[in-house]
């Protein structure tokens, strides 16, 4: 058996019974597949919560009462050593596609179809999934429900697909020294972006700066309230010029996860990135407070370059600790209390 089929078998059972499972039936798969000191970090208003009672009564409970008939629709499927820890982990990426027919977060059913996007990181040891990293863009939710709580966005906010060649779905492990290609095209671009951080400017990457690790196609797919780009030049213009100029004292955390199968790589930290907002950024004013990231990325890497990237950001949390609830503000003016 190849190095990572075990892990991956693992999840995805576990993928297959909680797809299957009624709301009440969540915390019963839990117990097959987690120990008792299970683990789970999330976006908010969930972020860290402990034990299968919890996870399944905080979150998958209300998930599955809301989104009704949810489907898991995976775009990318992989697993790797995590570099940092050592310890085998399996990330999905793609979206939770159901019928919203119940509020979720004081967002409001539509009683359409909805597609939450996410991205999930399964920690494997012992046969069991010890740790689990499940981030959503609730943002692109709120936007399909037509409550986007934020100004117009700089790039352009869809469904995004999976890549572009539709090779995201590894089942059968890759070969090893692709894997390496392609986390070294990460850490290379990582390290880059880091050495301006540590510059302290404000001023994003130029074009020729950035065709070091990144093909002229490149698309980045950003969380809702940010949106798409594609190109370098619309990249810079969109996303990489707004969040630089408008972030000021930014530093890098490091990643908790990181690693790469095939031509797909993964990371997320807690927190990745801290930074004080100084005005602009989403089209918001200074909130001069400092206030961490918690950021997901999915890279795929064509060639000698990366390609495309899929990025998710707890912005409801960066926003929760200046001060603004984005959920409750919305529940409170769309449901005012008597």
């Amino acid at each position: 058996m190849s190095k990572y089929q075990a892990s991956k078998k693992i999840v995805l059972e576990y993928y297959n019974a909680m797809e299957k499972a009624s709301p009440e039936e969540a915390e019963k798969v839990l117990n097959e597949f987690m120990p008792e000191d299970y683990s789970w970090k999330s976006v908010y208003p969930f972020r860290d919560l402990s034990g299968r009672h919890e996870v399944a009564e905080t979150f998958w409970k209300q998930l599955k009462t809301s989104l009704c008939h949810m489907q898991r629709r995976m775009d990318i499927f992989i697993g790797g050593t995590n570099e940092l820890g050592g310890e085998q982990w399996v990330m999905s990426m793609g979206h939770f596609m159901g019928l919203f027919d119940h509020d979720f977060l004081g967002i409001p059913r539509t009683k359409k179809m909805a597609s939450l996007r996410y991205a999930e990181f399964s920690c494997v040891e012992n046969g069991k999934i010890t740790r689990t990293g499940l981030f959503l863009d609730l943002i692109g939710l709120m936007i399909q429900a037509g409550v986007n709580p934020l100004p117009p966005a700089t790039g352009q906010y869809f469904i995004y697909p999976g890549p572009r060649m539709h090779d995201g779905l590894l089942f059968e492990d890759a070969p090893e020294e692709e894997g390496v290609k392609t986390l070294a095209a990460v850490n290379y671009m990582v390290e880059d972006l880091d050495k301006i951080n540590k510059s302290g400017s404000l001023e994003p990457p130029t074009a020729e700066d950035l065709a070091r690790s990144w093909n002229e196609d490149m698309i980045w797919y950003g969380p809702g309230g940010i949106g798409a780009s594609y190109t370098i030049p619309r990249y810079i213009e969109q996303h990489t010029g707004p969040f630089r100029r408008g972030l000021a004292d930014k530093v890098f955390n490091g990643h908790v996860v990181r690693f790469a199968e095939g031509n797909f790589a993964c990371f997320f930290g807690w927190p990745n990135l801290s930074n004080r907002a100084i005005g602009g950024f989403l089209g918001l004013p200074s909130g001069n407070v400092r206030a961490d990231m918690q950021v997901v990325d999915v890279y795929c890497r064509r060639g000698d370059k990366l390609s495309e990237n899929w990025v998710l950001i707890d912005l409801p949390w960066w926003l929760k600790q200046q001060g603004l609830d984005i959920f409750k503000r919305t529940s409170d003016i769309l449901n005012p209390a008597d």
